[in-house]
């Protein structure tokens, strides 16, 4: 089987694992700060906060920002149940726009959802491809509104040269399956010192220091273990993203020309770290999405579905008042088409190979 995704992992990552369990310390020590300071040098952030993975980032972010029940926070209508669970969990109400076809939020709808009760957005860098940051920074900078990205599947990406996460408050994610990981992980990046400060305190039950408690907070803490690894792997992220854009080349070089299927495409501007490669299959191929991924899986390769409805359309979502009838069309027909291929640097030419044959092979 050829997997959907496998974490590169190698000599350092084991030594540096191996350090952290001769050393004794095992929770929030050195090497975190050092995972801390690789990833805000990534990101060209004044801080980089590390909390234990990518949900409690989106939540840490939010309460750090001061929002709360009666808030209102714009975010994409595709993405993953994560962004959607941290403005519940903060008491917040979600407002959704609609996607573009980079299959990120549509910008030009989020001037006319911004109302009184507005406090966030969340745009999402869904699979490696940025958001059009600079039309969001645009239309809210003069209305004081923060930005938090949901960076979770895009560290290494850009935006007209500026990293993904410093457009505001960026939440990154470094589970198993992203470009590197810690196995669960995440980091907060900020140019706020006060946000900062604030994440810190949030991440360690509410206290400054030992004993001293300034509000209720959480046990959001990395361990070192988990930093070691986020320590080995970030040396590796440009060789990482990389292998992906030059996978990515490769299976768009071979899969162009078939009629209804639609390749992901790197806006202008905008530098794409392809967490996934996600094509479309339209109703003007040979087949089906479905019928697709049946066809590859029994061929022997991991193709999945991300995401197989708008991040609302579950009934768990719809039973909440706070969700409304949000009316996002384009979601709900990408929903139908989407489709990843493998893209890992794992993958051989041999492996490319196989996948783009057995997509001739279903859609001619």
């Amino acid at each position: 089987m050829i997997a959907i995704s496998a974490p590169v992992l190698g000599a350092l990552e084991e030594k540096l694992v191996v350090d952290v369990l001769r050393s004794g310390r095992l929770v929030q020590g050195p090497m975190v700060e050092r995972f801390e300071d690789a990833v805000r040098e990534t990101v060209g952030t004044h801080h980089a906060v590390a909390v234990e993975n990518g949900t409690s980032a989106l939540i840490a972010s939010l309460l750090a920002l001061g929002i709360g029940p009666g808030d209102e926070v714009i975010t994409s209508a595709f993405t993953f149940v994560a962004t959607l669970n941290a403005i519940l969990h903060v008491g917040a109400t979600p407002r959704f726009l609609d996607v573009g076809d980079d299959f990120n939020l549509d910008p030009s709808q989020l001037g006319s959802a911004i109302g009184p009760a507005t406090r966030a957005v969340v745009p999402v860098h869904l699979f490696g491809c940025p958001a059009d940051m600079a039309t969001v920074e645009a239309t809210v900078k003069e209305r004081g509104i923060p930005i938090v990205e949901d960076a979770a599947q895009a560290l290494g990406a850009s935006c007209l040269g500026r990293p993904v996460g410093s457009f505001g408050v960026g939440c990154f994610s470094f589970y198993a399956t992203k470009n590197v990981t810690t196995g669960e992980g995440g980091v907060v990046t900020t140019d706020d010192d006060g946000i900062a400060a604030t994440l810190r305190v949030l991440r360690d039950q509410g206290q400054r220091a030992r004993y001293d408690y300034e509000r209720p907070g959480f046990n959001f803490r990395m361990t070192e273990l988990q930093a070691a690894l986020g320590v080995a792997q970030m040396t590796r992220l440009p060789h990482i993203s990389k292998a992906r854009r030059e996978n990515a080349g490769m299976l768009s070089e071979r899969l162009c020309g078939i009629e209804g299927l639609e390749l992901p495409r790197e806006p202008a501007g905008r530098h794409h770290v392809f967490h996934q490669y996600t094509v479309r299959v339209t109703p003007a191929a040979r087949a089906s999405r479905d019928e697709l991924l049946r066809h590859l899986r029994a061929r022997g390769i991991d193709a999945c579905v991300y995401y197989p409805r708008p991040v609302f359309d579950y009934e768990c979502f719809r039973r909440d008042p706070r969700i409304g009838s949000p009316a996002t069309p384009k979601t709900c027909r990408v929903a139908r088409e989407v489709l990843c291929l493998p893209i890992h640097p794992q993958l051989t030419e041999e492996d490319l190979c196989r996948i783009v044959d057995a997509v001739r092979e279903e859609l001619g």
